[in-house]
């Protein structure tokens, strides 16, 4: 049985039976080993493969992460496609809703997919999470026309499947889903709605009680922490250079409100503070003394930079490229409590790793500001609590540091 959207050489199709778990003999992958950045750690859940099969542009490819990976190629290669469908993967081990996740999927139907018989096209995304049960794959088919649902899912590990979904009946708004049970029966078959991803539910359905169902059960928790606690950024300096009113002090994916959490992370750690202001020191022109909010008459706070010499520099003075570094260093030295993420709640924040998702990481940086950050997120992520995937047009000056991975995007 196969789930197939379109017909020809760009036939968009997700097997589901017929074949062991892990079988991917066309995909093309460029390896990259999940210690280049660091130290690994086999505890906590992150993902180490991001695979398209067949998403905008992208063919069969598979993209190794690292703790820092770049993805970079000309424009127009699919390095933001990329790190959509890494985000939409995100929200979907969140319990989002695939039209959440998807907000315009008919974009991202490889563009010369035809319909098939029933009309119908999509696309195919997976992505491996590696930690304490070894690699777990997830696949998944989304029709994208004449209707937007799942039809197609597979959560497989050590070359066995633990969940295998497909659309039997088009009329009605499920999926069939068989999920390994290893009792008195080999498997468990139930419906499971088409618009959520069937691996986030099956803590809420699968009872815990054999062997094989307590191993699904370790998969999928697994392969949802590694997916959640994304943090999908894209500092806006226009926007960061007007005062804010106070909040809940959460720094959101634009950094609109980095003024607001400069006035919150000042005083509740001193140490990564000391961090933000060397960061600040290295990519902002003059001295910096430090790195500080002002709260307004109007009940508003700004940003400024203390010069260290009773002079105090509004952040709408600075450069582009001087609030995006100072914006991203800012993402990079903080955490869930800061960041405007989900994180896992049942699992303790020390075993949980944030992934930044940054699309053009090199906008409005130069050489130095981007050497100075790459420099600063390998170290971070060589602590094993964050990991970052950016996109950058250039990444000459930064290949071959230390802790970076780099993956060439071909048009």
């Amino acid at each position: 049985m196969g789930v197939s959207f379109v017909s020809g050489a760009d036939a968009v199709s997700l097997p589901l039976q017929g074949r062991r778990a892990g079988d991917h003999p066309s995909e093309r992958h460029t390896g990259v080993s999940d210690t280049a950045g660091g130290t690994a750690h086999p505890g906590r859940s992150r993902l180490t493969e991001l695979r398209l099969s067949a998403f905008a542009r992208h063919r069969r490819a598979a993209f190794p992460l690292g703790p820092l990976t770049l993805l970079t190629g000309p424009s127009g290669c699919g390095k933001t496609s990329a790190l959509r469908a890494y985000e939409a993967l995100a929200r979907l081990g969140g319990g989002a809703g695939v039209g959440e996740a998807f907000p315009d999927p008919v974009a991202y139907v490889p563009e010369r997919a035809r319909p098939d018989a029933q009309r119908r096209r999509g696309f195919r995304i997976g992505c491996t999470a590696d930690g304490p049960e070894g690699p777990v794959r997830l696949d998944v088919a989304v029709q994208a026309e004449p209707e937007l649902r799942i039809v197609g899912e597979r959560l497989s590990a050590g070359g066995l499947v633990l969940l295998e979904t497909a659309l039997r009946d088009p009329s009605r708004p499920f999926v069939q889903a068989a999920w390994h049970t290893a009792g008195q029966s080999p498997v468990t078959r139930a419906p499971l709605p088409d618009d959520r991803l069937g691996t986030a539910l099956l803590p809420l359905r699968v009872a815990g009680k054999t062997d094989g169902q307590r191993r699904v059960l370790a998969a999928a928790e697994q392969m949802v922490v590694a997916l959640r606690s994304v943090f999908a950024c894209d500092p806006r300096p226009e926007r960061m250079r007007v005062a804010v009113p106070a909040g809940s002090g959460r720094l959101l994916g634009g950094c609109d409100n980095l003024a607001e959490v400069l006035w919150r992370t000042r005083t509740e750690c001193g140490q990564r503070h000391a961090l933000l202001v060397a960061a600040a020191r290295a990519g902002c022109a003059g001295p910096v003394a430090d790195v500080l909010a002002e709260a307004l008459a109007d009940g508003t706070v700004r940003g400024v930079l203390d010069r260290g010499d009773g002079v105090r520099t509004e952040l709408g003075r600075l450069g582009d490229g001087e609030l995006r570094h100072l914006a991203l260093s800012l993402v990079l030295l903080t955490g869930p409590g800061v960041l405007e993420v989900d994180p896992a709640g049942e699992v303790p924040a020390a075993m949980q790793t944030l992934t930044v998702l940054a699309d053009g990481l090199d906008r409005g940086l130069d050489t130095a500001q981007l050497r100075e950050l790459t420099g600063l997120a390998a170290r971070m992520c060589e602590r094993g609590h964050v990991r970052l995937l950016g996109a950058v047009s250039d990444a000459s000056g930064v290949s071959g540091t230390a802790g970076v991975s780099v993956v060439h995007l071909e048009p």
